[in-house]
């Protein structure tokens, strides 16, 4: 059902038709699958290579300067790249690995190759966040540069590289949807060969309602496990503990009324015994 001759409401009801559902659902698994594979990767690699960075950096554990720029410049060139072209660039190397240059295992190279130099980044910037002195304190109590790494700039950093890496899976969920124009498969393959191309608004508008779930759901996921992580630092308060500490304020601000009535009518009566 096409916008073209058709009202919008008619269009959006057909949207949430069952024939509409059918058509799309296996995509979704599809776009499932390469998100969940590619965001692995991204993981791996750009959590390594944001470390390296934040090491190797010139205020860093071990400041190795030359080590630094090359990457630091090589990560910068590969992010200034758009991510459609990135895909092309990648062709040659998905050939190589799975014998042809389309379908999802293929383009889970080009979506991963395109986050990772983006997700380095917000790992170093999460990392150099921590406070000089934890790092400082660290060290005067004789911890190596991997047990500071590990222990203390990992660990106080975790809620900040939550968020990030948060940012960076829906990132690698618009890239699937993208990568569906080079034959990946997936919700972008469906939207581009039937919304787009076919005038099948119904279908386009199915796939946005599949994407906007996909990425409310992990943003939800990434808030609710940095939140628990702040509370379990006791660096912020649950609802439960702050309605619990409103609650004993509240009490407690009216015990200090009541005794401030009492205190006054006794000084009350007392001053006019003393008149008597």
């Amino acid at each position: 059902m096409s916008l073209l001759n058709e009202p919008f409401s008619k269009v959006f009801i057909a949207s949430f038709s069952k024939d509409v559902w059918d058509s799309i659902l296996p995509s979704v698994s599809e776009t499932l699958y390469m998100t969940l594979v590619a965001s692995v990767i991204m993981l791996v690699i750009g959590a390594a290579l944001g470390v390296v960075l934040t090491v190797t950096n010139p205020t860093g554990l071990a400041p190795v300067k030359p080590l630094y720029t090359g990457m630091g410049g090589s990560i910068n060139i590969l992010r200034s790249l758009p991510q459609m072209i990135m895909i092309i660039l990648m062709i040659p190397v998905s050939r190589a690995l799975f014998g042809k240059s389309y379908g999802t295992n293929a383009c889970i190279i080009a979506i991963a190759a395109s986050c990772i130099p983006m997700y380095a980044r917000m790992v170093e910037s999460s990392l150099l966040e921590i406070e000089k002195g934890k790092i400082d304190a660290a060290k005067a109590l004789g911890s190596t540069n991997f047990q500071i790494i590990t222990r203390v700039i990992i660990p106080e950093t975790l809620p900040s590289l939550v968020r990030g890496y948060t940012l960076a899976v829906i990132s690698v969920i618009s890239m699937t949807a993208l990568a569906g124009m080079f034959g990946a498969g997936g919700i972008g393959d469906i939207a581009v060969r039937f919304g787009y191309q076919r005038f099948q608004h119904d279908v386009l508008f199915a796939t946005v309602y599949v994407l906007v779930i996909l990425v409310q759901g992990i943003q939800l996921i990434g808030d609710r496990v940095s939140r628990h992580i702040l509370i379990k630092r006791h660096l912020l308060s649950s609802g439960a503990g702050l309605k619990r500490r409103r609650h004993y304020e509240k009490k407690s601000d009216k015990n200090t009324e009541t005794n401030n009535i009492t205190t006054g009518v006794s000084s009350h009566v007392g001053s006019l015994r003393t008149d008597n």
